[in-house]
């Protein structure tokens, strides 16, 4: 599990298509990661040392979820569409699924014929299906190289999307549940975005540049998309390096601006942190302290 660095801070921002990123809330105690907005209101989660935290940005309150039947959680969680359950994947990597409030969690892929490790990324608008990276049992993220999965959010009906070249990883559905983007290194050995239809079939590139383009984020109202931009020649997706949490036009690519430049990676930006009325999205850095 990963934890800030001696000197450095979690810092917690939020920003939108028309408004400059705003500082939320600060730690120097717990490396928070991967927010997600919770609907009807401005709560975020974000997972930590194991555990999912709720943060309000607005009293500057964190709490732990209790969960029960639940190990210890990785940075891929995502709300269910019904606003009362949120799916999160685990370090045995598998895919729970729990009350937002807290309470028993539910194994949902416990298909014993399913030899692949899970990573969750994505959830259907209609809550039935789940959007996954598989990786090989044995691997570690990092590792050889992933591919799109979907499955049944009941466990069932797995479906492989794609097959290499290279690693693909972000799979999230589109709000019509038409698409899924995630990134991919298939087109020319680094990550690009791209997206897919649920069937496989129309396989399209969306970015083109030389920066190492990772984790497409859709908001809801279907106009906008976010993404982080590692620098040219990144392999992978780590932590503690400069990155770019851009924005873009879901009808024009080639337009995408800059929202913000800082410190962070892996855990700035993994899952949706869209807003429910696309008004604004989450992200994390994690810069070093200031000096006194």
């Amino acid at each position: 599990m990963r934890q800030l660095q001696p000197g450095q801070i979690c810092r917690i921002w939020t920003a939108g298509p028309g408004e400059p990123p705003v500082a939320r809330f600060a730690t120097s105690r717990l490396r928070l990661e991967s927010p997600n907005w919770l609907s009807g209101g401005d709560d975020l989660v974000l997972n930590g040392g194991g555990r999912l935290w709720r943060l309000s940005p607005a009293t500057g309150r964190l709490d732990e979820v209790p969960f029960t039947g639940l190990p210890p959680v990785n940075n891929d969680h995502l709300p269910d569409p019904d606003g009362k359950h949120i799916y999160l994947s685990a370090y045995d990597r598998k895919i729970y699924r729990a009350p937002v409030e807290g309470g028993a969690a539910e194994l949902i892929t416990d298909d014993p014929a399913a030899e692949v490790l899970h990573f969750l990324h994505g959830v259907h608008p209609s809550g039935d299906r789940l959007a996954f990276i598989g990786l090989p049992p044995g691997q570690r993220p990092g590792e050889g190289h992933g591919d799109v999965f979907t499955v049944s959010a009941r466990g069932r009906d797995y479906r492989r999307l794609t097959c290499g070249p290279g690693h693909s990883d972000g799979c999230e559905y589109s709000p019509d549940g038409e698409w899924l983007y995630f990134n991919t290194e298939m087109f020319d050995g680094h990550a690009q975005i791209a997206r897919i239809r649920p069937d496989g079939s129309g396989l399209e590139q969306l970015t083109f540049d030389d920066e190492v383009n990772w984790f497409p984020h859709l908001s809801p109202d279907g106009r906008w998309a976010t993404y982080i931009a590692f620098p040219a020649g990144t392999r992978g997706h780590p932590p503690n390096v400069r990155i770019d949490v851009r924005i873009v036009a879901l009808d024009d690519w080639s337009a995408a601006r800059t929202v913000a430049t800082v410190a962070g990676g892996q855990g700035s930006l993994d899952t949706n942190s869209w807003s429910a009325d696309s008004s604004a999205f989450a992200f994390v850095s994690y810069p070093a302290a200031p000096p006194e």
